[in-house]
């Protein structure tokens, strides 16, 4: 069984299109619309065939209209080793991206470090 696509809801739509594309190599598709919905998406593919739909409707809940959200807990990127992971978050550092977790070996084994996407994701980038 392999995972198909992770789906992310967002505000800023053409915002985290162009992050994920731009900092991780995705590449979109069209934007999708449906207009009676008015539900608009993309589909972002990366390098490992993985694919990434970012979603929006106008309507979306937040956290101040509601008690009750459930979302994605992490995105996991796997990178060449803890000199890329490393590497990778400096590179996020000087790009303005928040860093929450600095590169470390987790007790699980990992070689990783956590960054936030502009709409306060968490990523991990995994060596």
């Amino acid at each position: 069984m392999t995972i198909e696509h992770i789906a992310i809801w967002t505000n800023d739509l053409e915002g985290l299109k162009d992050f994920y594309c731009t900092f991780f190599g995705g590449k979109s598709n069209d934007k999708y619309y449906n207009p009676v919905r008015k539900f608009e998406s993309y589909f972002i593919t990366f390098k490992s065939g993985t694919r990434l739909e970012l979603m929006r409707l106008p309507e979306l809940l937040t956290e101040e209209n509601t008690a009750s959200i459930v979302g994605l807990a992490h995105i996991a990127f796997k990178v060449d080793g803890a000199k890329e992971v490393d590497r990778l978050t400096n590179y996020f550092r000087e790009k303005g991206i928040t860093i929450t977790g600095e590169p470390r070996l987790t007790g699980d084994g990992y070689y990783e470090s956590i960054i936030l996407d502009p709409d306060g994701n968490i990523i991990e980038l995994v060596g």
